[in-house]
């Protein structure tokens, strides 16, 4: 008698269902009806639109967007012509989500004629870490015109100087103006280039353990004693963040200017700027030259309620001579941004009317900077 063994067959896992797949992503996904009414939102969408699933669903896809948005004409064409199309830069803004620019991927969807799904992939983070890349370059050109301007502008302008304050001596009454005149006016242009001197190559930064609240409480503190005094100042933050690994004078810097321009920024009755701090996970960085990655975990926002930045100026708002107070040189923000490339970090800005926001995204110390220490 012999006898067999049944194999059992190994159990494949069952595959997770689209509901949750769709309900897992990152992005938003929207489905509509013919009539343009919300049937299904996942929780990215809830976040991006500022509802929850039971609010919105059943609105229509014209009350949460405004009427004119190019990204309604997309769902429309898609309806009329019955494929899926893509369009990029779409930008959406209402006073409830603020301003973002998107791609959109849309497609038919659904049993009932009309069903359109919805996917929308912000340029947020991937895009604003490729505009501080721009920004950290246009510091770096910064940093070689500095050298330049110190050794082919002030050396010249010692001599001129010296010459007008010899004719100075030899001239009437008229002459003395003018020879003051062109010694004053070589004294400003001498102050403007010392001014570049800030972005010349220094030695590496030296780092330690960095408390970033104590770092925003001394500007706070300076500010309400100097520029701030007639502005309500805000602070929101997260008291369980781990310390910075950066320059503690240099972090004051960085914050002491971004806060001195929020001030500026907001208007003089009712003005408010909140500065606020968040521990926001999923942020990464390539190191140029290699394959590692630093993680950008400890946000610090500086926001105002001020008129906000020019839309043509937003992409620019980091390079130097662009500023949008009047008689400013536009050097300040450029070196905020090569300070906070130094410490390895980020920053962006949104900005719209009455909420213009400094996001500041920096690395925390590891433990292994621990135990260096």
């Amino acid at each position: 008698m012999t006898s067999s063994v049944t194999p059992i067959p190994k159990r494949v896992p069952d595959a997770p269902n689209s509901g949750s797949v769709v309900m897992a992503l990152p992005v938003p996904v929207v489905a509509v009806d013919g009539s343009d009414n919300v049937t299904f939102v996942n929780p990215a969408a809830e976040q991006f639109f500022q509802g929850s699933a039971a609010t919105l669903s059943g609105m229509n896809l014209q009350d949460i967007i405004p009427q004119d948005s190019p990204m309604l004409a997309l769902v429309h064409k898609i309806r009329r012509r019955g494929y899926s199309m893509s369009e990029t830069g779409i930008r959406l803004s209402t006073p409830r989500i603020g301003t973002h620019t998107v791609a959109i991927d849309a497609t038919p969807f659904g049993e009932e004629e009309g069903g359109v799904l919805i996917t929308l992939h912000e340029r947020s983070m991937a895009g604003r870490i490729d505009q501080s890349m721009i920004h950290r370059d246009a510091a770096r050109s910064v940093t070689a015109m500095a050298a330049v301007l110190a050794h082919e502008i002030k050396n010249p302008l010692s001599g001129v100087r010296g010459a007008a304050q010899l004719l100075e001596g030899d001239g009437g009454g008229q002459n003395r103006e003018l020879t003051q005149l062109i010694v004053d006016e070589v004294d400003r242009i001498c102050k403007l280039v010392d001014r570049f001197e800030v972005f010349s190559d220094r030695p590496p930064i030296e780092r330690s353990a960095v408390n970033i609240h104590e770092v925003l409480e001394h500007v706070i503190r300076l500010a309400r004693t100097g520029f701030a005094r007639n502005v309500v100042i805000e602070e929101r933050y997260d008291p369980s963040l781990p310390p910075v690994f950066g320059d503690r004078d240099q972090l004051i810097q960085i914050f002491l200017n971004l806060v001195k321009n929020a001030v500026e920024a907001a208007p003089k009755e009712n003005g408010e700027v909140v500065v606020s701090t968040a521990f926001q996970q999923g942020i990464r960085l390539a190191v140029p030259g290699s394959e590692s990655r630093v993680d950008l975990p400890l946000v610090v926002g500086i926001q105002d309620n001020g008129p906000g930045i020019p839309e043509d100026l937003r992409r620019q708002i980091f390079d130097p001579f662009i500023s949008t107070k009047p008689g400013g040189s536009g050097l300040g923000l450029a070196l905020v941004a090569k300070l906070v490339g130094e410490h390895g970090g980020v920053i962006d800005v949104e900005s719209r009317r009455r909420r213009t926001l400094f996001r500041v995204m920096l690395p925390v110390m590891k433990s292994s900077e621990y135990r260096d220490e």
